[in-house]
């Protein structure tokens, strides 16, 4: 769905309209519900495992040598 032009999202909101019209607030959550359970699902899958900050892991922290300023003499 990229590159969506005015038309296109006229169209998708008059559908969106129509589909919903009759619908209580019940009945619309659960349809919102379902329509973003697979991305919901998608985003948690993708989600980093958190793990305990451990003091045995081996951390690779590179630091920089510090910058020595030359002067004139």
């Amino acid at each position: 769905m990229n590159n969506l032009t005015i038309e296109d999202i006229h169209k998708i909101r008059e559908e969106h309209a129509n589909r919903t019209r009759n619908m209580n607030f019940d009945e619309y959550k659960a349809e919102l519900n379902k329509d973003i359970e697979p991305l919901l699902t998608l985003l948690k899958s993708m989600k980093a495992e958190r793990n305990p900050y451990s003091f045995a892991a081996e951390h690779n922290i590179a630091a920089e040598q510090p910058f020595e300023y030359k002067t004139k003499k």
